[in-house]
């Protein structure tokens, strides 16, 4: 019997991958468990003067100091309001093939959700809330569409040095 890979898996049309799902306000959004690396509650964050909105600033990370992107302000609106169920994701961004760890705050994390490549349309070509660049597709599970984010443009490290830069 051979071993299958999970990327293997992934690409056959009905195998399920996980995501962790999260909200941002009234909307439901997932990525890729693989690039997740944690969860923490949302602590004691240090402002960097001169960034850009979306940057809410930096935290220790058991001594490296990591970025945290305010997700709702990196979608065009308003800066995330804390409450109790604020949390930040730490997952996993590249940067010139080279993993880079980011923080993403984010208003609450639901649950890790099994969606089958073939339960996943193709973004909308119009009426979404974000850029359609950021979108990977979306996905009906239960009664909720589900947002799956496209880390790569979403969160891609480039494009936000260029807007830090800017500001």
């Amino acid at each position: 019997m051979q071993v299958e890979s999970a990327m293997t898996r992934a690409m056959e049309p009905d195998a399920a991958l996980q995501y962790l799902t999260f909200s941002l306000g009234d909307e439901v959004f997932a990525m890729d468990i693989r690039c997740v690396r944690e969860i923490i509650q949302y602590g004691h964050m240090t402002m960097v003067p001169l960034m850009p909105e979306f940057v809410r600033g930096v935290i220790n990370l058991r001594g490296a100091v990591l970025p945290v992107i305010d997700l709702q302000s990196r979608f065009g609106r308003a800066r995330a309001q804390l409450g109790k169920k604020t949390c930040i994701i730490i997952f996993d961004a590249t940067l010139a093939d080279e993993k880079v760890e980011l923080g993403l705050l984010v208003d609450s994390v639901s649950e890790v959700v099994d969606i089958a490549h073939s339960e996943v349309e193709p973004p909308p070509q119009f009426g979404t809330s974000i850029r359609r660049d950021f979108v990977q597709g979306i996905a009906k599970v239960g009664a909720v569409f589900i947002v799956i984010l496209a880390p790569e443009r979403a969160l891609d490290i480039n494009e936000m040095a260029i807007l830090a830069e800017q500001a």
